[in-house]
């Protein structure tokens, strides 16, 4: 992956001192198969430290302010880590000892809470607007707002998106019976004793408190037993006794995000209210922000270099290149009328018409001449919407010719589309073993399947390992040479991230067997 453009860089000693000097833990939910690219980009964009990552999640230490979080790439959404803990024990044990066991992810240590609010309250700068945050309320206070969360939980419903088991403190409404059997399980859980005084009328300091909501997301073991809705209710529950905050379901101050499965428990703040991944200059949405951006993070773009997506679709790729390394001149193609519109329209709400140029052309017969190119970057269409076949030959042919020597091809693939050229390279390479137990191959070009039917291929088993470092290194077309290929994940689809090479015809040499 190449370095992040120098505007990028963590802040210079020059520029205002962070409001974190002792550094904070977060942590970035990230599409499956970036969590390398979001390590390396923290470590280089942030200087965190103490960077790690498991499936989806990437933890790490940094004392950067907001200005610096918030040029993120490839995270998804980004948090204040609150806990991190192993997961939640489930066994035959009743739903209101389980229940206990959540509950002390708010009581169990309440000073960590107090140390995060303070830091996401000096993050968005609120010390002001915000009184504090824990203060003890009155028991009656804390009695009605327990109340209150629970009708609110019974009554409020928010938007759930389709498959996925996120929630944000909601209750469908149940019948009256149901109801009842929940707010006494509630109570047990959750007693305390009333006020001396209940017809006292109060106003407290404390009714200007935080208001929040729980989302929550469980997956595993802990997803079989207890719904979402569940989690969150007794995260919210607990939070009310143990600070006094407020429920607020539409437009909470605070926000509380819990993830649990079998491998850990994770709580945190999200820093921002939108995900990272939702960037405010492109208008029209194409492919996922954070994929383009890391295929054209591997693309090695310098300054002064001719970058060219002749299938840019809306432009996406070419937008997040621009937006980070804004030092090279941007070529985009297309054969769609509709696609061009859609990345005119994303270049001028991103104000990027100046440094990307669009073109209607076929990517197989590009009006560029021989090596005029440096980068090539690109989302090969996956036969959805836009058919493509077996024209990938015809594709890496032109994109071979327009490439300079020692440029850099960058490819999204769809599973289909990479097994193709993988077995299309393969299938370039027949080894043969002597019987003086000599290496001898030789490359055949297959000009159809019949043809490739007549050819065996014999693979002594002692030279499996020189033949896959041998395939490895072999051109996949031409003098194309893959360097990387990284499986990403799509959503409901698996992707690949290929990088290639164009190396000179003199490095076309045939390994010696050694």
């Amino acid at each position: 992956m190449s370095a992040l453009a120098p505007e990028e860089r963590p802040p210079s000693p020059g520029e205002p001192p962070s409001p974190l000097p002792a550094g904070a833990r977060y942590f970035c939910t990230v599409g499956r198969g970036l969590e390398p690219f979001l390590t390396r980009e923290v470590g280089a964009r942030l200087a965190a430290t103490e960077v790690e990552y498991v499936s989806g999640k990437v933890f790490f230490t940094t004392n950067c302010g907001l200005t610096m979080l918030k040029q993120l790439k490839s995270a998804e959404r980004l948090f204040l880590l609150l806990k991190k803990q192993p997961p939640l024990f489930i066994s035959s044990r009743s739903k209101g000892k389980v229940f206990n066991e959540i509950q002390r992810l708010v009581t169990g240590d309440p000073l960590c809470w107090v140390r995060a609010v303070s830091i996401w309250r000096s993050l968005l700068e609120l010390e002001e607007n915000l009184p504090p945050e824990v203060a003890k309320p009155s028991k009656r206070k804390t009695g009605e707002n327990e109340n209150i969360i629970t009708k609110k939980l019974k009554i409020e419903q928010t938007r759930v998106m389709p498959g996925d088991t996120e929630c944000q403190l909601q209750k469908q409404k149940n019948d009256k019976i149901e109801e009842h059997k929940d707010l006494t399980t509630e109570k047990e859980n959750f007693q305390e004793e009333k006020s001396e005084n209940d017809g006292e009328k109060e106003v407290e300091h404390h009714q200007g408190k935080l208001t929040f909501r729980v989302s929550c997301r469980c997956s595993g073991t802990i997803a079989k037993t207890f719904t979402t809705e569940e989690v969150g209710r007794v995260i919210g529950i607990a939070l009310i006794k143990q600070f006094g905050w407020k429920a607020d379901l539409r437009n909470p101050s605070l926000e509380i995000f819990i993830h649990l499965n079998d491998i850990y428990s994770v709580v945190g703040i999200p820093v921002f209210r939108l995900p990272l991944a939702s960037r405010d200059y492109i208008k029209v949405a194409g492919l996922r922000s954070t994929i383009a951006w890391t295929i054209a993070s591997l693309a090695e773009i310098n300054v002064g270099a001719v970058v060219l997506d002749p299938m840019c679709g809306l432009g996406t790729i070419l937008l997040e290149a621009a937006k980070e390394w804004p030092n090279a001149s941007y070529l985009g193609a297309d054969v769609s009328d509709s696609q061009l519109l859609g990345a005119c329209d994303n270049l001028k709400s991103a104000g990027l018409m100046d440094r990307i140029e669009l073109f209607k052309f076929c990517v197989t017969e590009l009006p560029l001449h021989s090596e005029s190119v440096d980068v090539i970057i690109s989302d090969v269409p996956f036969g959805k919407k836009f058919k493509l076949g077996k024209d990938i030959k015809s594709i890496l042919h032109e994109m071979e010719r327009v490439l300079c020597v020692g440029g850099t091809i960058v490819l999204l693939l769809s599973e289909d589309l990479h097994k193709y050229l993988q077995d299309y390279k393969e299938s370039n390479i027949t080894w043969n073993s002597s019987k003086d137990n000599t290496n001898e191959f030789k490359i055949v070009k297959y000009v159809n399947a019949e043809e490739k039917n007549r050819i065996q291929e014999n693979v002594s088993p002692s030279f499996q390992d020189d033949r896959q470092e041998w395939l490895d290194k072999r051109p996949l077309f031409g003098t194309l040479v893959q360097m990387e290929c990284h499986k990403v994940s799509l959503g409901r689809t698996e992707a690949f991230i290929s990088k290639y090479k164009k190396i000179h015809d003199s490095e076309l040499q045939h390994p010696s067997p050694g």
